[in-house]
């Protein structure tokens, strides 16, 4: 069964150089292109993991990602958050916020497959 990733991202090329990336690698993926509009997809529909943009205009990734873990179908799945920040100070904060994981822009897109896998197993792959 295929795999669902709910990708978040404000800016458009980075939506479409996500979704291409994963859709190659046999994922099902749904873009928003904000964290409003995240929580609005994931009010609706389950995903089994989350990649989200952290800056972003109205509702940040780390926000995105404590807004999901107060939903009981969000506890467990795993969130990996986009960022230019490199610090260490953001990583204990993204984990304190409940994200699993994150990945530094500009990322490689074999790297960001390997990552994701790591996480959410394709059936029959």
């Amino acid at each position: 069964m295929t795999k669902n990733i709910l990708v978040v991202d404000d800016s458009a090329s980075m939506r479409q150089i996500l979704e291409v990336t994963l859709s190659d690698a046999g994922y099902a993926v749904t873009i928003a292109a904000d964290g409003r509009e995240a929580l609005s997809q994931a009010l609706i529909r389950s995903f089994d993991l989350v990649l989200t943009d952290q800056n972003m205009p109205g509702l940040s990734g780390l926000e995105l990602v404590r807004a999901l873990r107060e939903l009981e179908t969000y506890q467990e799945t795993p969130i990996l958050i986009l960022t230019t920040e490199h610090g260490e100070d953001f990583k204990h904060e993204a984990r304190d916020c409940g994200a699993n994981g994150w990945l530094n822009k500009p990322f490689d897109p074999r790297t960001l497959t390997d990552i994701v896998a790591s996480f959410v197993e394709i059936e029959g792959a």
